[in-house]
């Protein structure tokens, strides 16, 4: 009889390199035939990251998108035509259909876009469930609260069934609402920073817990961690961001003990080096409230030592900030991090350069100035990528986590 056919299993291309050499390698020394080696190789494929998203994915993924949007909306046109008990249990009736209907596509093994999209849907409409019932209680729609619900609805529904469309949807209005809720009553520029900051912390903790458990999960919690950070000290940059004192309410407070204790949870449950990612975004958290707090003039037609000492500051925390991002992007073989460092860099160094040096040095010096940093820094990129990448390449002991870009 036949053996049965081996479907390969897709992994990253530099860990299918580093795997082909270890068996050229074993069989060279007599460990493994070559027969064997050859048939250890063929169950292993490189990831095609172009074969992610395909056009049927892209449409249902916007169908329901358009769909749950356009639900919502119907909710806040008021239905005028139904009395607002009817209104209530018609959208409670559809989330609930949406709700069983994806997890019973998913229990008899439909298609994964087609499951995606009605959790999607789903995910979308339990925001209208809770617009809609706080329409009823006469709740004003535009408090911040509503959202902070329906962020709750859409996680514990992911987490519940393990899936990556609720998940987004909980994470996009949780971080609308994680920045709206305490800047509901007293907006401050400082408040912004420490928010970014303790977002951070918050979400390169959680990164962590998830890793090795919900990749997908994980890789989004670390590109969300990687732009929090990068926008703490681009807003900390800004001159006189920190005029304004903080008011600690109880909404700013909660934040930054929820940071916390996921920091505590994190050190208990992944001991190690893995450590040094949420201890690099505590780091980026102390420095940008520093920069923020660190008052200096806002008049750029007179740039005085207290300005220049300020910019170079910044300029060389965001930098250092960014080759963390691409080093850890690399080791974690997450492209996201590593573009978002660079493009952030470029943009950061561009706003500090006409914001602050503009006045001193102008015309088309300025651009002088700004494409020699730009050579300057891309060259220091390109040199630790690659030797990062190599040191990775020749430690097969390292462990570089798992990627876990959804699907």
């Amino acid at each position: 009889m036949d053996a049965p056919a081996v479907i390969p299993r897709a992994v990253a291309p530099r860990q299918l390199a580093w795997l082909r050499t270890e068996l050229a390698d074993w069989a060279s020394d007599g460990l493994i035939t070559d027969d064997q080696a050859e048939r250890i190789a063929v169950r292993y494929r490189p990831t095609a990251d172009h074969a992610r998203i395909s056009v049927g994915r892209v449409l249902l993924s916007l169908g329901g998108g358009f769909v749950g949007i356009g639900l919502i909306w119907l909710v806040a046109a008021n239905l005028d035509q139904l009395s607002p008990v009817a209104r209530f249990v018609a959208v409670a009736f559809i989330w609930l259909a949406l709700l069983v209907g994806g997890e019973v596509l998913a229990a008899r093994k439909a298609s994964a876009p087609v499951v995606g999209a009605i959790r999607l849907l789903a995910s979308l409409a339990i925001g209208a469930v809770v617009f809609q019932a706080a329409q009823s209680l006469q709740v004003p729609a535009f408090e911040p609260r509503l959202v902070g619900l329906w962020s709750a609805a859409a996680l514990v529904h992911a987490y519940a069934t393990r899936a990556y469309a609720p998940f987004l949807v909980g994470i996009a209005t949780g971080v609308g609402w994680w920045f709206s809720q305490p800047l509901w009553d007293q907006p401050s520029g400082l408040a912004v920073v420490l928010l970014l900051g303790a977002g951070a912390v918050l979400a390169s903790s959680l990164a962590l817990v998830h890793d090795g458990r919900l990749p997908s999960f994980a890789w989004t919690w670390r590109t969300v961690a990687g732009g929090m950070a990068l926008l703490a000290l681009f807003v900390a940059a800004i001159p006189d961001v920190g005029s304004d004192e903080v008011t600690w309410g109880l909404w700013l407070t909660l934040a930054l003990a929820a940071a916390g204790v996921a920091l505590v949870a994190t050190l208990a449950v992944r001991p190690g080096r893995r450590l040094l990612e949420p201890a690099g975004a505590v780091l980026v958290l102390g420095v940008a409230f520093g920069l923020a707090s660190w008052q200096t003039g806002t008049d750029t037609t007179s740039v005085d030592a207290a300005d220049w000492a300020h910019a170079a500051v910044s300029v060389a925390a965001y930098v250092v900030l960014a080759v963390g991002l691409v080093a850890l992007g690399t080791v974690r073989e997450h492209q996201p991090l590593t573009w978002m460092a660079m493009a952030g860099l470029v943009v950061f160094t561009t706003f500090q350069s006409f914001a602050v040096f503009a006045p001193i040095v102008t015309g088309a010096w300025l651009f002088v100035v700004l494409g020699t940093v730009f050579l300057g820094t891309g060259f220091l990129f390109d040199r630790a990528r690659r030797g990062l990448a190599q040191a990775l390449d020749t430690d097969p002991g390292t462990d570089s986590g798992t990627t876990g870009a959804p699907r």
